[in-house]
């Protein structure tokens, strides 16, 4: 490193020709010794000046001269030749030095520089070896400058003890150089100068040395555009070596974290740096907002089985109160008593919650729910056979806003619960009690003349249920909007009393045994806002009831007439008078034919759909045509429902050899 110090000197020829007409000789480091030796040559120092006349006697004119005494060329500068007594004599001199100060001092004459440029070898023994310092004796000197340790290489003449501290430079112009405060690098560019201000010609001493094994890495350049932009125009014509990313690294580089080249740590900030990078570009580095919007899609199955357990912060995410205020626990048969008390105890606030289907569930889970969530305004529990009356009477005395109870299915389920709800629950609106053989008329009325704002009831197959409830229901429930009575045992006495119903708009009067043609037709009439009206399984509902619906129905859009005794002159009658209906159908219509199904195709203006499911006798080649012609409405029978099918099926994915393999 004491390269780093020497001064800037000229050329060999031109100092060849100059050397006779100057006084004062430009020194230069031609020495392939320590870098300490060099650092002692070139410093600012003149005491051997006097000894230049004593070495002037065996000087001639030739650039190398052959000693007879010690049998081999020294080499000249300038024309000048050394002696051998004349190196002997520096070398005693150079070793009664016995500090670095000392050394600091010791400047040799450009003749000297010839003695140690041809017996420097010899001379190297004689360095005592306290003078020769570890790398602080720069530090001392006030100049902070990282030295290399070089590679031992056996040298021909070189004294064994000495090896390891030979210096590997061998260009012969060595440049001023100001020492930088940290180590940077610096490469050589296309044109074989440094960049980042280094000198033509210099690449050399950049490059490492082929023959010693030796690599001399030089300083990196701050990052700059002019940098960047030489660097990528040379990238097409260099080798990756010239780059600071192609930089081949040798295994003999020093592996201490003083003398490891910068290029390393520049290399670990861009692994750094493209790390930050991938962690910005994280869906962790979203908003919060988002990605709860994004976990919302996910089921709680898949919350809690999946993305929960992907991280703590992703875990908190879906812990968060908006996933547990609607919780769908449906179908879960590992949902028991013990999982509703923990959600209830943690989650205070959930609104609605869905238990169908859950065997693990009983009356104790159910009331431990609700007695800890008093905003619950949704419960649905469809099939769950094991619940009874116990859950309900909690739900109605610990969750007075509940607006929606589905129960269908609880063979459990008696009045007594019934009237708990019409008792505390006054904001209720929607209740499903299908199949819930327990319930009689004293509960639903008990229920309607609580629940006054009730507006969708709906029942399905509840033996006890007779014309009293329909009564109860119609006069204490005005705002009724949806009412199902499915084989109920009602007749027309009670659903005539729907009349005064003005809201109600789907009405389901599927299978009732005592229906007659006039009530339903005075339904209609009175009912100006019904939009749906199903009256399959009626085998007393004819053409002239159908055909007083499709013309008092002014806002009808379904009608369902499957298994009624309706022929081709209902149909006729639809699409003739009505410019509403949408939705027919008439399946299971034995006395249905052709006629009646290509007419209300070719009448109707608003028709959009046409069951005609097991009319055998309408053909298939009819419909066929009917298909192509009025693309507009879907048909529905066996064949055509068939070819749906399978051609949603090819849509994703399904071939024949598929299933066949499988």
């Amino acid at each position: 490193m004491g390269h780093l110090l020497s001064k800037n000197g000229y050329r060999l020829k031109k100092r060849t020709r100059k050397l006779h007409h100057r006084k004062k000789k430009k020194r230069n480091c031609f020495l392939q010794l320590p870098c300490m030796l060099c650092f002692i040559v070139h410093s600012n120092s003149s005491g051997l000046e006097d000894d230049s006349d004593h070495l002037e006697a065996g000087v001639n004119g030739s650039g190398c001269r052959h000693n007879s005494i010690t049998g081999i060329s020294v080499p000249g500068v300038g024309g000048v030749g050394i002696g051998a007594s004349a190196a002997s004599k520096l070398a005693e001199r150079y070793a009664t030095l016995a500090s670095p100060e000392d050394c600091s001092k010791f400047l040799l004459s450009p003749r000297e520089l010839a003695i140690w440029e041809g017996q420097g070898r010899s001379l190297l023994s004689a360095v005592p070896a306290k003078l020769i310092p570890p790398p602080a004796l720069f530090r001392s000197a006030g100049v902070s400058v990282t030295v290399p340790i070089p590679v031992p290489v056996p040298v021909s003449g070189l004294t064994s003890d000495h090896t390891e501290m030979v210096c590997k430079r061998k260009c012969s112009e060595v440049q001023r150089c100001t020492p930088c405060k940290q180590p940077r690098c610096s490469f050589s560019a296309p044109d074989g100068g440094l960049e980042n201000g280094g000198v033509a010609g210099g690449g050399g001493e950049a490059a490492s040395n082929s023959e010693t094994g030796h690599c001399h890495l030089p300083l990196c350049p701050l990052p700059s555009s002019s940098a960047s932009s030489s660097s990528s125009a040379s990238s097409s014509s260099s080798s990756p070596a010239d780059g600071c990313c192609g930089l081949g690294l040798h295994a003999d580089l020093p592996h201490s974290s003083d003398s490891s080249p910068c290029c390393l740590h520049q290399y670990d900030d861009s692994q750094t740096r493209s790390s930050d990078a991938a962690d910005h570009l994280s869906i962790n580095h979203l908003p919060s907002s988002i990605l709860l919007k994004v976990l919302s899609h996910l089921t709680v199955k898949e919350r809690c089985l999946c993305a929960s357990l992907v991280c703590k912060y992703w875990r908190d995410l879906c812990l968060d109160f908006q996933f547990w205020k609607q919780i769908d626990l449906s179908g879960l048969q590992q949902v028991n008593d013990d999982l509703l008390v923990k959600i209830a105890s943690r989650r205070q606030n959930v609104t609605e919650i869905n238990i169908s289907d859950c065997r693990g569930v009983h009356d104790h889970g159910v009331s431990s729910l609700a007695s800890h969530c008093p905003g619950l305004q949704k419960y649905t529990a469809y099939r769950c056979k094991q619940l009874g009356d116990s859950s309900i009477t909690a739900l109605a005395k610990y969750c007075p806003l509940l607006v929606k109870v589905h129960v269908g299915n609880q063979d459990k389920l008696t009045d007594e619960a019934l009237k708990k709800l019409g008792e505390h629950c006054s904001e209720l609106r929607d209740i499903h009690l299908g199949q819930c053989y327990g319930i009689s008329d004293d509960g639903l009325v008990a229920l309607a003349r609580g629940c006054r704002k009730l507006q969708r009831l709906y029942l399905q197959e509840n033996k006890m249920v007779t014309d009293q409830s329909v009564q109860a229901v119609a006069e204490n429930c005005p705002e009724l909007q949806f009412v199902g009575f499915m084989g109920c045992p009602v007749t027309s006495q009670g659903v005539i009393h729907l009349t005064a119903l003005r809201n109600l708009s789907v009405l389901d009067l599927r299978h009732i045994s005592e229906l007659n043609n006039e009530t339903v037709m005075e339904v209609v009439r009175k009912c100006r806002n019904l939009s749906s009206l199903n009256l399959c399984l009626n085998w007393s509902i004819n053409d002239r009831c159908v055909e007083i619906i499709a013309k008092e129905g002014r806002s009808l859009k379904e009608l369902y007439l499957v298994s009624c005794k309706i022929t081709d002159h209902a149909l006729i009658a639809i699409g003739q008078y009505s410019s509403t209906i949408e939705t027919v159908d008439a399946g299971w219509c034995k006395d249905i034919t052709d006629q009646g199904a290509t007419q209300i195709a070719q009448s109707s203006k608003s028709l959009r759909y046409l069951g005609l499911m097991r009319c055998d006798k309408v053909n298939e080649e009819t419909v066929e045509r009917l298909v192509v012609q009025y693309p507009q409405i879907v048909f529905s029978t066996v064949m055509q429902d068939c070819k749906r099918t399978l051609e949603r099926a090819y849509q994703m994915g399904w071939s024949p050899n598929t299933s066949n393999t499988s």
